[in-house]
C-alpha cells in the first residue's frame, strides 16, 4: 500500500538518505545536479517545518519526496512566466530512491502535485530542472510543461537549469 503524505520531522533521516543516494546516482551518470552541498539536510528540515515537503511511502518506507512551495525564489525574478505572479505553485526537490525509479513514483508525485494545485486554486505550477538531466527534461515535457528560459545556480553548476511552467485548468 502506497500513499503520499506531509512529511514529519521523524522522516528527515530517511529523506536525507534518499537525497544522498540520488546525488550519488546522478554523479555516476555524469549529471552534476546535486552534491553534498545541495540539497542539504537543513533545507529538508526547513521544508518539513514549513509544511511543504511531502513523502511517498510504500508500506511505510519512504521512497520519494517533493516540496510544494507557494513562495517565488529570487532566482526566478527575471523569468518570463506564462502566467502572472499570482497563486503559483513551485516544485522543488523531487526525488525518488534510485532503487525505486522507473516504477511510476515520480509520476505519482507529480500527479499529486497537479491535483494539489487544482484543489488549492493555484493558477500554474512552476519548476526548474538541470539542463544536463535529459531524463528529467523529457519527463516534464511529456507532462505538457512548457520550457521557458534558463536560470543559473553557480554554487551547484556552471550549466543552466531550464524553467518550466504548466497552467492549471480549474475543474
Amino acid at each position: 500500500m502506497s500513499k503520499i503524505e506531509l512529511a514529519e520531522i521523524t522522516d528527515l533521516e530517511s529523506v536525507v538518505k534518499i537525497i544522498n543516494a540520488c546525488a550519488a546516482d546522478l554523479i555516476s551518470k555524469n549529471i552534476f545536479q546535486w552534491s553534498e552541498k545541495y540539497p542539504s539536510r537543513d533545507i529538508f528540515k526547513n521544508d518539513i517545518e514549513s509544511n511543504v515537503l511531502y513523502v511517498f511511502k510504500d508500506k511505510s518506507k519512504i521512497i520519494g519526496c517533493i516540496a510544494l512551495c507557494s513562495n517565488k525564489d529570487l532566482e526566478y525574478k527575471d523569468v518570463k512566466w506564462l502566467t502572472e505572479d499570482n497563486k503559483n505553485l513551485y516544485i522543488h526537490r523531487l526525488a525518488v530512491d534510485p532503487k525505486f525509479q522507473k516504477k511510476g513514483v515520480g509520476k505519482s508525485l507529480m500527479d499529486f502535485a497537479e491535483e494539489y494545485a487544482k484543489e488549492n486554486d493555484f493558477n500554474s505550477i512552476r519548476l526548474d530542472t538541470f539542463s544536463q538531466n535529459k531524463r528529467n527534461n523529457k519527463f516534464y515535457k511529456s507532462r505538457h510543461y512548457v520550457q521557458l528560459c534558463d536560470v543559473f545556480f553557480p554554487m551547484q553548476s556552471q550549466f543552466p537549469f531550464h524553467c518550466y511552467e504548466k497552467i492549471i485548468l480549474k475543474p
